[in-house]
């Protein structure tokens, strides 16, 4: 029977994980001030990042869409695993021995993503195993006359499925996997004869997730007397979805971060070319079109809301390319980055191209890469005569659109008069024709713009924000009065940088009135976890009314206002000593009114007020002294 992990040993592997690593993975994040990373969130489709994390404390929160949590809840959400399941990952990932109360151990994993991840695993390793055996000859020639050698195929983990019914399946039962199991990794299919191997007598690349573990596979044809697909990949499983998989990209996700550019090929093959050729950002789908969901994979790694980054599409230069081409147009203007085009000279693709010309010609493909506009400006104008003026007027009513969407007003008007001259038409003409198609493209009061449109349907979601009603608190809904101000960044010293505070300024802190309601339930949240020991994120959480939990993880992440670490420790102090001196003020105050209305009646009451309000300044300007 599964035993519960201790919760020494939960705390301990949420100590040793930084939490930047893990979601750094999924999400390019890059310094938001002092101590904060941020990025796009991977939870729901934006354009700006709002998606903030915060390592020191081990905290992450959405200001878009709400989402919030540590690295175990990260993992939950964003792999779909049990809370145990995600404590398991990240201890083995750093070597650490959990223990299990009541004598219990690991939970019996069959069937969940963890037994899944683990079959696809040793179906790898036993494909590339097969690839160096005798029976492989023929995949080892087929890569070998592609210019991939062995070295090329252990970096990629290219491997041989024989040419069996059973062999893999034998293999795995061996490992003490379960047919149910191997079926659910889409590892065997069921016919007449019973269970089989899927892939068999093929070339197989595993397709590995973000995070480099292997989710399915991708299998070629390789035998005359297989009759099935040239390209068989595993089917829709519960952990390899084909339209969020994206093959190359645990390989490339770094150099895409780093360079802000990425490059997306059509094949297993090509995206191995472009890497031994030195362009390590290609990708490639995996035996689908690409579509949206890619490009909200992608849209996190490249960290695209600048609009500096680069998307580079290749396509082959015949009429299924040219399709292609165009599919990945109608979803340009999803990505803030600039889109571009790279097709080879005589249509090769970047495998065949580098196998003919090198590894300097595939470089020099993306080198000499078109804008994506330009690209298919060209395309449409080619399906028409241009010789007659029925063929000129029918390019320019389909061309004109295409110039009104460019996202750049700079650019509009240097593609009219590029369309006028591809046209040979007047640029008056051509200007004429962009404005109306413009127009038309507006969206009528109080319609949703295109761009909106495209937000709310990638997330599903039918609107484009959530109603206030159905969204948790957020702190950017916090009056913005110098009182509350001080309140929130006094919540955030203590939140982020409890170990930096002097404990007697932080006992006065906690103890100051609030004047905003919700401020004042995390104050009495730290008050309490001080009361018991450390300040933590985790310990207020726990003290606070769960409604109250996600202020908490806002404030904990919640950028500081300054600019270098050094800044820190002052601001922190200054801060807590703004609300504590706020405090004693209030405390003069009342007590001169107390003062006041006793007008000398009670001589004894009236010289303890006057000693205490003495009392008052001193702590005051001993307070601003420090």
């Amino acid at each position: 029977m599964a035993g519960r992990i201790r919760q020494s040993d939960v705390e301990e592997v949420k100590a040793r994980t930084n939490i930047a690593d893990i979601i750094g993975d999924h999400v390019s994040l890059k310094s938001a001030g002092v101590g904060s990373l941020k990025g796009l969130c991977p939870f729901h489709d934006e354009r700006s990042p709002s998606f903030n994390v915060r390592p020191g404390v081990g905290y992450y929160h959405c200001f878009g869409c709400g989402e919030s949590g540590d690295v175990y809840s990260f993992l939950q959400k964003i792999d779909h695993v049990t809370f145990t399941e995600a404590v398991e990952r990240l201890a083995g990932r750093i070597g650490y021995e959990l223990h299990y109360e009541d004598g219990g151990g690991p939970a019996a994993e069959h069937g969940n993503r963890a037994r899944l991840l683990a079959a696809n695993q040793a179906a790898a390793e036993f494909f590339a195993e097969q690839l160096l055996q005798p029976i492989a000859d023929v995949g080892r020639r087929f890569l070998g006359e592609r210019g991939f050698d062995a070295e090329a195929a252990r970096r990629f983990g290219v491997g041989f499925a024989p040419k069996s019914w059973d062999a893999l399946t034998d293999h795995l039962r061996g490992r003490g996997f379960t047919h149910d199991e191997l079926a659910a990794a889409g590892l065997v299919s069921q016919g007449d004869r019973g269970v089989y191997d899927r892939f068999r007598g093929r070339l197989v690349w595993p397709i590995r997730d973000v995070t480099g573990q292997t989710v399915g596979f991708g299998a070629r044809r390789l035998l005359d007397d297989d009759k099935g697909p040239k390209y068989l990949n595993t089917p829709e499983t519960a952990i390899y979805h084909k339209a969020q998989v994206l093959y190359g990209l645990d390989l490339a996700k770094r150099d895409i971060s780093r360079s802000q550019r990425v490059v997306v090929v059509e094949g297993y093959t090509d995206v191995m070319a472009c890497h031994l050729a030195g362009v390590t950002t290609a990708i490639a789908t995996c035996g689908t079109a690409f579509g949206v969901d890619h490009i909200k994979v992608l849209r996190r790694v490249l960290g695209d809301d600048s609009g500096v980054g680069e998307v580079v599409f290749t396509f082959d230069g015949d009429e299924a390319g040219q399709k292609a081409a165009m599919r990945a147009f109608a979803e340009e203007q999803r990505f803030a980055a600039q889109t571009f085009v790279a097709v080879a000279p005589d249509g090769l693709d970047p495998c065949d191209l580098r196998l003919a010309r090198g590894d300097h010609a595939v470089r020099s493909l993306i080198d000499t890469k078109v804008p994506m506009f330009e690209f298919v400006l060209r395309q449409t104008i080619a399906r028409f005569d241009l010789d007659t003026v029925e063929g000129r007027v029918g390019a320019l009513r389909q061309a004109a659109p295409i110039v009104a969407e460019i996202r750049d007003p700079a650019l509009r008007p240097g593609y009219s008069r590029e369309l006028a001259r591809m046209l040979g038409l007047d640029l008056g003409e051509v200007d004429r024709a962009v404005r109306a198609a413009g127009r038309r493209g507006r969206p009528a009061a109080g319609e949703r713009r295109p761009d909106e449109r495209r937000v709310a349907e990638a997330s599903g979601s039918g609107v484009a924000a959530p109603d206030a009603s159905e969204r948790p608190f957020s702190i950017a809904e916090l009056p913005n009065d110098p009182s509350t101000r001080l309140e929130r960044e006094a919540l955030q010293a203590m939140l982020q940088y409890a170990g930096q505070v002097d404990p007697a300024l932080l006992q006065h802190a906690v103890e100051a009135r609030f004047e905003n309601p919700t401020l004042a339930v995390v104050r009495d949240g730290v008050a309490a976890a001080a009361a018991g020991g450390e300040v933590t994120v985790d310990r207020v959480i726990a003290q606070v009314p769960a409604p109250f939990a996600g202020v908490v993880q806002q404030l904990a992440v919640l950028p500081v206002p300054q600019r270098n670490e050094a800044a820190i420790a002052g601001w922190v102090r200054g801060v807590l000593a703004s609300l504590v001196d706020r405090e004693l003020l209030r405390q003069k105050v009342e007590l001169t009114g107390r003062l006041t209305r006793l007008a000398g009646e009670d001589r004894e009451s009236y010289d303890m007020l006057q000693r205490a309000i003495v009392d008052i300044d001193r702590e005051r300007v001993a307070l601003r002294a420090d």
